[in-house]
């Protein structure tokens, strides 16, 4: 008799495992359909852009944030598919509208079946990742939003960094420097979004303060080589812009 619970015992238990690891594979295996098939939408929407903030840029943010993401045991689907979303309608080449990211990112989520909680986490992440200004806060509510605001804010600095900040400012046909315009340090988004000084300034007004901003401890590593490779090429800027070298 008690032979025979054993036994229906171990049936229900394995039973209630297999269900599980089923249910867990192919959650896994929908989740991994869902972020390649954005891989190729953003792939294809942003394939033509020459501002920085191109396919390139949201590949690479997207790799650091996997790697970052496996060392912080978060949630893996919710960082893969904000990093692959976050630029799908930056508000800086939408007439500043701060909402059109969220909305497009949330559109394409439900039209590929992704559940509410999916969509609200990757669209919160999105809607707060913005570097937003010298003295504005840019707080991030979970690990897995620090992740990827981590991971494009390290594509924002060191050699990259420098590509893509002239790029954007030959996008907007700013100068790339200019001795008598000094730095802002903006008080809010507005002034922020509103700014349109030179590239040199856009260094001290975001780029060189990036590094006190990670998150993450392993951001906060990566972070340091490319802020020495800012600082020395500046450096360099000056001294071939006056002449010197």
């Amino acid at each position: 008799m008690l032979e025979t619970y054993h036994n229906i015992l171990y049936a229900k238990v394995t039973r209630i495992e297999y269900e599980y690891y089923f249910t867990y594979a192919n959650s896994r295996m929908a989740s991994k359909k869902l972020i390649e098939k954005t891989r190729l939408y953003v792939e294809k929407e942003l394939a033509d852009d020459g501002s920085g903030h191109d396919w390139w840029h949201v590949y690479r943010v997207w790799s650091i944030a996997k790697k970052i993401a496996q060392k912080e045991s978060a949630d893996q689907t919710i960082v893969e598919l904000a990093a692959l979303l976050h630029d799908i309608a930056d508000w800086k080449f939408n007439d500043g509208d701060e909402s059109t990211g969220p909305k497009q990112a949330a559109s394409w989520l439900n039209k590929n079946g992704a559940a509410p909680r999916l969509v609200g986490e990757v669209c919160e992440i999105i809607s707060t990742l913005s570097y937003k200004g010298a003295n504005v806060a840019t707080p991030m509510r979970t690990i897995e939003g620090k992740i990827v605001q981590d991971a494009d804010r390290l594509d924002a600095i060191g050699a990259v960094g420098i590509a893509r900040a002239f790029a954007y400012g030959g996008n907007k046909n700013r100068l790339m420097y200019h001795p008598d315009e000094a730095p802002t340090m903006h008080e809010s988004f507005d002034h922020y979004k509103n700014n349109k000084g030179h590239t040199i300034n856009h260094f001290y007004e975001k780029l060189l303060l990036l590094k006190d901003r990670m998150n993450t401890q392993s951001a906060k590593n990566l972070a340091e080589q490319r802020h020495l490779f800012m600082e020395n090429y500046l450096n360099r800027f000056y001294k071939e812009w006056n002449g010197d070298v």
